[in-house]
This record gives structure tokens, C-alpha cells and sequence, in this order.
């Protein structure tokens, strides 16, 4: 197989894309290329700062910028932001990275994907969810291609989900507040659960990708912590801080009546709200929802075991790991991040800290 050295990385300044890189580059192994609207940001310099890093500025939306990067690389770790570009839009550059990655001669690409779960729940529009349903999609196709392209460029999937962290973080989904001393999330959860990641673990899966392309051609790597129910959440925070939390059940019109602002704009920022393709937030978000209380997303654990034996298990174990860490740097505990004064300024989402704003 081609020799991979550099690596161009699409999504590098995000939550994902961080320990992404941070897994690529911190041995020597790989460099990384990365694509960025702004090398001076400080999330480009928390990204020169691990390594053998360097930048090109640009766009995914750019023809012209997506085959210099290509073309100066051997492998490519494509995440798009559709929170930024829409369903459509990024369903376009998604696909159109993968044919211009083949005609330029990468040897192997990953792709940052989410769950079909449209499709996984049997086509049923209750569960649509257009930021996840948006990659699936691809990623279908992908793998579809893969089959006959496979020996001309190997590509896999790295199917990812709500990271952990953004339950302690603001400007999310799932951000907690603190109500009478409590650290208490109100989702419209019931009894489901989230297959949450570990930013941590992303690191880890990535790197295994690239290192294994024998094994992960045509591999879809659908990775996660634990099926975590937000009860369970609350007592393993309090079990290992001593803080009190809870987890309060709420229906989806409480849910969206607490984020009235953004409730009817699209889901992705840059979407046109006049297209009728453009899901709202509050539909997008219904779907995303539901999927988690109908435990609709379910993962292969034993089979993460065996590619990541050290990988984070169970909530409890990464509310550990946190506070260790805190220990350690003398850093913020978890309880520290979520107080009030604290959420809005650690946020952990890019597009939180660009308050959904920004060119495509």
C-alpha cells in the first residue's frame, strides 16, 4: 500500500477535529495539513502548538482550495461542519471531497461521520435528524463506492456521536444548570439513553484508522462510550464529586420552550430558511431526540474493546479521568465548569464559540 506521511484534515479546529489531530501528529508518525478560514485563530495555534501542523486557508466550499489539499497529501480526514453548511450544502462538498480525493491520488480517506438514523429506524420521519441523516447518507455512499474503488483509494467511516463533554458544556443540546444547588439536565430523554463519545477516545479511533488500512477499508467504525441514560449520568457525578445532580425528564415542547431564539431558525446557520429542504433546529432536534429515547443508535462494544482496550467505558469512568486531570493541571473540575459564571466561557462546540455565526 502507498506510503501515508501527511495528512489533510477538514474539520481540524472542531471539538472532533482537535484530538483528532493531536492523535495524528503527537508521535511523529503523521503531519497534518489542515484546512482553516483563519491560521491565527486561537484554535489553529492550539493546533500548530501539538506538532507538525501547517494550515491552508480556505474553504470546503472551493473547488480550486479542496484539490491543493488533497493533491499535497496522501490521506484526508474530511469532517464538515453542518451546523455551518446545511444538509444540502454539505451533502455537495461531502460527496464532491471524495471524487476529488480519488482523482488526486489519496490512498486512503476518512470520513467523519454520523448515524443514518433515518434509515436505522425504518425510514420513520419521527426519527429524521438532518445533521446526522445529512453524513449518513454519504457514508452510505461512500462505502457503496468503496466497493469498486477500493483498491484505487481505500476510504472508511468513523461514525462518531454526542461527545461527553458537551453534557458539562454551554451552548449545547444537553448543557445542565444548576437549580438549588443541583446540577440538573431537563431533556426530553424518558428512559432512553446517548451513546455518547470521548473527545479522548476520538484521538485514539483515528489514529487506528490510518494505521490499520488493511483492516479498515470499507469499515464503518461506529464508536461510543456507553448507551449512558442521564440518570445514570447524575449518580456517577455525584458518586465521584460529592455534588448533588439530577436528571429531570421534560417533553419536547418544555425543551424548545427554554431556547425560544433559535427554535424556528435552520438547523444549519447558513442554510437557506426559505428552501423547503431546511430543517428547523426545533424539527432537526426532535428527530435527534427521539432516536435517543427509542434507543434507536446501538454500538459493538466488545468489538471497540478489542481495537481500544484502554477506551473509556462507562460515564462514571470518564467523570473520573476529568477529575483526575484537574487534579493533576490544576485545572477546572467538572463542577467548577458548570457553574454558572464559568459554562458560557468553556464552550466545547465550535460553532457555540462562533455563536452560529461565519461564512461557509
Amino acid at each position: 500500500m502507498q506510503n501515508i506521511s501527511r495528512i489533510f484534515v477538514i474539520g481540524a479546529t472542531g471539538a472532533q477535529g482537535l484530538p483528532v489531530v493531536r492523535g495524528l501528529v503527537e508521535d511523529g508518525r503523521y503531519s497534518v495539513l489542515a484546512l482553516t478560514r483563519d491560521s491565527t485563530s486561537p484554535r489553529a495555534k492550539a493546533l500548530a502548538a501539538m506538532g507538525d501542523v501547517s494550515f491552508l486557508e480556505g474553504s470546503f466550499a472551493d473547488e480550486a482550495v479542496l484539490r491543493e489539499g488533497f493533491r499535497a497529501c496522501q490521506g484526508a480526514y474530511i469532517n464538515i461542519d453542518g451546523f455551518n453548511a446545511g444538509e444540502k450544502t454539505e451533502t455537495y462538498w461531502a460527496i464532491r471531497c471524495y471524487e476529488l480525493a480519488l482523482e488526486e491520488g489519496v490512498a486512503f480517506f476518512v470520513y467523519g461521520n454520523l448515524d443514518y438514523t433515518l434509515k436505522k429506524s425504518g425510514y420513520r420521519s419521527m426519527f429524521r435528524t438532518g445533521h446526522y441523516d445529512g453524513k449518513g447518507r454519504v457514508g452510505d455512499w461512500i462505502l457503496s463506492q468503496n466497493q469498486t474503488n477500493g483498491d484505487r483509494m481505500g476510504a472508511a467511516l468513523f461514525t462518531t456521536g454526542p461527545y461527553i463533554e458537551m453534557a458539562f458544556s454551554g451552548g449545547t443540546p444537553m448543557t445542565p444548570r444548576i437549580e438549588d444547588g443541583v446540577l440538573t439536565w431537563r431533556v426530553p430523554l424518558g428512559d432512553g439513553a446517548v451513546v455518547h463519545v470521548a473527545l479522548d477516545d476520538c484521538a485514539y479511533y483515528a489514529r487506528w484508522l490510518f494505521d490499520n488500512r488493511d483492516r479498515a477499508n470499507g469499515m464503518d467504525l461506529e464508536v461510543g462510550i456507553d448507551d449512558i441514560s442521564y440518570a445514570d449520568l447524575a449518580e456517577a457525578f455525584e458518586r465521584v464529586t460529592g455534588h448533588p445532580a439530577r436528571f429531570v425528564d421534560i417533553d419536547l415542547e418544555t425543551y424548545f420552550s427554554r431556547i425560544p431564539t433559535i427554535a424556528h431558525q435552520p438547523a444549519g446557520y447558513n442554510a437557506d430558511p426559505a428552501d423547503k429542504s431546511t430543517m428547523s433546529f426545533q424539527d432537526n432536534f426532535t428527530g435527534f431526540w427521539n432516536q435517543w429515547k427509542h434507543r434507536i443508535i446501538t454500538r459493538d462494544y466488545a468489538l471497540l474493546d478489542g481495537i481500544h482496550p484502554q477506551r473509556i467505558r462507562s460515564a462514571e469512568d470518564w467523570i473520573m479521568r476529568e477529575e483526575q486531570k484537574a487534579r493533576e493541571t490544576g485545572s477546572e473540575t467538572l463542577w467548577e465548569r458548570v457553574q454558572p459564571e464559568t459554562l458560557p466561557r468553556r464552550p466545547i462546540l465550535k460553532l457555540s464559540e462562533d455563536g452560529r455565526q461565519g461564512i461557509i
